[in-house]
C-alpha cells in the first residue's frame, strides 16, 4: 500500500472535473524546423494542426540540463523523459551520476574493488559488455575508458570486450570510427607485455543483446551466444566482422550488424566468458540492461532461451537497473532515489488510475514513470496494460499499435472510473529511429489519427488532456553540419539521421470541463518537470511544494 505520509490538499480554485485527465505522450515527436527531413512537419496532422489553435498550447525542454542530463548538448531520451515527467522534478540521471562519482572517486569504491580483488585472485579474465557509442543515452565510450584505465592501473592482465554497435543515438555507418579510438586505446595499454586488452565480440544493438521488456529474447540469446559461448561467424578483429558485413550488405544500419566474435590464429575465440571471470555491463540505462542481467543470474527457472551453459563469474552492472526487482545485485554507482511521484500522490489520495502502452514503451509509462519502480503504489486502484508489439522491422509497420492504444484509451474513459489516464504512442520514436523518412510520416499519422478517435470521448466524459512528448525524434531525419545545414552522402542522397534531436517538444492542455485557465506567461523555460503539476492542478489538486510549478494559471 502507498505510503500515507503526505497527501494532496484540494486546490482552492480548481476543482475536480467530471471526466478523467488524460495523458497522453507522443513519443519522439517533437518541435522542428519544419523543413523537408522534418516528419513531423511533413505528416498530415489535422488533429494536431486543430489543437494548436484551439487548446493551450506551447513548447518545453526535453534535452539537457531541463531533464538531468551533464549538458545541453545531450540529447533526451525516453527513460529520462518519463522519469521527470513522472516525477515533476529535475534530478540527476544515470550519465550525470556516473560522471560526478569518476569525478570523486566513490566509483572505485565498493563493488568495483570486490571485482578488482576476485579477478586478481582468481587470475581470470575482466569483461566489459555494453554499447560502443558516446550517445550518452545508454552508455557512454569516456565510461568505458575510465574503467578499462582504471583495471589497467590496478594491474588486471587480461581484458575482453564486447561492443554493440549503435546507429540510433549517434550517427548511422560510424561504427568503424569508434572502433578506431578503442583500438587505439588498447594498443596503448598492451605496450606493455603484461596486459592482454582485447575487442572479443560484438553485433548491433537492435540484434544482439539490448532487447527491452522481453519483446523479443532471440536478440540477447545472440549475445549470449557471441559474448559467452564464442559462437557466431568468426573474423580476426571487429573492424573486418563491421567492413564485411557492410559489403555483403548495402546500406546495413549499424544497429543491423549482425553478432560476430573475433578469433586467433586458430580460429578459436579469443574471449568467451567462463568460470571464475568478472563481468561488467556498462551500459548505464536500464531497459536494454535487464534482459542479459538475467541471463546472468537466474537459476534454473530462467526461460528466456537454451543458454548451454552457464559460467560462475563475479557480475556487475554500471548502475541499479531495476530496485523492485534488485538487479543487478551488484552495482558500481548507485541510482538517486525518486519518491513522491504523480503515480504515488494521486494512489495516496485513492484516485484510480490506468497506464497502458505497447511493449516497445510499456516500461516507460509503468517503470520510469514511476520513479523506476516495478510494483504499483496500490494494486487496488491502479490498473496497467500491455499491448504487444509486432515483432517485425519497425519501418514496415510504422502505424505500429496506435490503433490498438486508442482503443484501450477509449475503453478507459468509456468505463468511467479512472481518474488519471496515461498512455504512450511509440511510432515517433521507434520509427524514426530507423531512419526511414516516408515510414516517419505515417508514424505520425496514425498517432494523429488516434488522437482524432480519443478527444471526442475526453470530450463526452467532460475530462481534459494533456498531449506532449518525451523527447525530439522524428522531427529531424537528416543529420546536419555545424551550422544545421543537411548533409549528403556522395551519391547526394541526405544522411539519414537515427537519433534522438536537441528540439523542443509540445504541450497541448485541453479542458473540457467548466474551469477556465490559460498559460502562465512567466515560466520561459518550461520542460517536462513542469508537466506534473500541471496534471495534479487539472485532477482538482495544489501541486505539491517540491514539484517544478505549473503551466497553468486558474480564473
Amino acid at each position: 500500500m502507498p505510503n500515507e505520509n503526505r497527501q494532496l490538499q484540494a486546490h482552492p480554485k480548481a476543482s475536480a472535473p467530471p471526466g478523467p485527465v488524460v495523458l497522453v505522450i507522443m513519443d519522439g515527436v517533437g518541435v522542428g524546423n519544419e523543413d523537408a527531413f522534418d516528419a513531423v512537419h511533413s505528416a498530415r496532422t489535422p488533429t494536431l494542426d486543430r489543437l494548436r489553435t484551439d487548446s493551450l498550447y506551447r513548447t518545453l525542454l526535453a534535452h539537457g540540463t531541463a531533464v538531468g542530463l551533464p549538458t545541453d548538448a545531450d540529447m533526451g531520451n525516453s527513460e529520462v523523459g518519463h522519469n521527470i515527467l513522472g516525477a515533476g522534478r529535475i534530478f540527476d540521471q544515470g550519465a550525470k551520476s556516473i560522471e560526478k562519482a569518476l569525478e570523486s572517486g566513490t566509483i572505485w569504491q565498493g563493488v568495483w574493488a570486490e571485482l578488482i580483488a576476485h579477478t586478481q585472485a582468481a587470475s581470470s579474465c575482466l569483461h566489459f559488455v555494453g554499447l560502443m557509442s558516446d550517445g550518452g543515452v545508454h552508455s557512454n565510450m569516456k565510461h568505458l575508458f575510465a574503467l578499462i584505465d582504471q583495471a589497467h592501473s590496478e594491474g588486471v592482465s587480461k581484458v575482453r570486450l564486447h561492443l554493440l554497435s549503435d546507429g540510433r543515438d549517434v550517427p548511422d555507418h560510424s561504427a568503424h570510427e569508434y572502433l578506431a579510438q578503442i583500438e587505439a586505446h588498447l594498443a596503448a595499454i598492451n605496450t606493455d607485455s603484461t596486459r592482454d586488452y582485447r575487442i572479443a565480440s560484438g553485433g548491433g544493438r537492435m540484434l544482439t543483446t539490448m532487447d527491452r521488456y522481453e519483446a523479443d529474447w532471440r536478440i540477447v540469446e545472440r549475445g549470449w551466444h557471441a559474448h559467452v559461448l564464442g559462437r557466431g561467424r568468426g573474423f580476426t578483429s571487429a573492424l573486418e566482422a563491421i567492413k564485411t558485413q557492410r559489403a555483403e550488405q548495402a546500406g546495413i544500419s549499424d544497429q543491423g550488424l549482425p553478432a560476430y566474435i573475433v578469433v586467433d590464429a586458430e580460429q578459436q575465440p579469443v574471449g568467451t566468458i567462463d568460470d571464475g571471470d568478472t563481468v561488467v555491463l556498462f551500459n548505464f540505462r536500464g531497459d536494454r540492461a535487464l534482459q542479459i542481467c538475467q541471463a546472468f543470474s537466474a537459476g534454473d527457472e530462467f526461460s528466456g532461451f537454451e543458454r548451454h551453459r552457464v559460467p560462475e563469474v563475479y557480475f556487475a552492472g554500471m548502475m541499479l537497473y531495476d530496485g523492485d526487482l534488485n538487479i543487478p545485485q551488484k552495482y558500481l554507482v548507485a541510482p538517486e532515489t525518486v519518491t513522491d511521484t504523480v503515480s504515488e500522490y494521486i494512489a495516496r489520495a485513492g484516485l484510480s488510475q490506468f497506464a497502458c502502452a505497447e511493449t516497445q514503451k510499456y516500461g516507460h509509462v509503468t517503470f520510469f514513470w514511476n520513479g523506476n519502480r516495478s510494483d504499483k503504489f496500490d494494486s487496488n486502484t491502479e490498473t496497467y496494460l500491455e499491448i504487444p508489439s509486432d515483432r517485425v522491422p519497425f519501418e514496415e509497420r510504422p502505424w505500429m499499435k496506435s490503433a490498438e492504444t486508442a482503443d484501450a484509451v477509449i475503453d478507459a474513459i468509456r468505463g468511467g472510473k479512472q481518474r488519471f489516464i496515461r498512455t504512450n504512442f511509440a511510432g515517433g520514436d521507434m520509427v524514426g529511429h530507423t531512419g526511414a523518412f516516408a515510414a516517419a510520416v505515417l508514424a505520425v499519422e496514425s498517432v494523429d489519427l488516434a488522437l482524432a478517435r480519443i478527444l471526442p470521448e475526453v470530450e463526452a466524459a467532460g475530462g481534459c488532456i494533456v498531449i506532449t512528448a518525451d523527447h525530439g525524434n522524428a522531427d529531424d531525419m537528416v543529420e546536419r553540419d555545424k551550422s544545421g545545414a543537411p548533409l549528403f552522402n556522395e551519391a547526394g542522397q541526405p544522411r539519414a539521421r537515427t537519433s534522438h534531436s536537441l528540439n523542443r517538444v509540445p504541450v497541448y492542455i485541453k479542458d473540457y470541463s467548466a474551469r477556465t485557465a490559460s498559460l502562465r506567461s512567466d515560466i520561459n523555460q518550461a520542460g517536462l518537470s513542469n508537466i506534473a503539476s500541471t496534471l495534479i492542478e487539472l485532477l482538482g489538486y495544489s501541486a505539491p511544494g517540491e514539484y517544478e510549478p505549473t503551466l497553468l494559471k486558474w480564473s
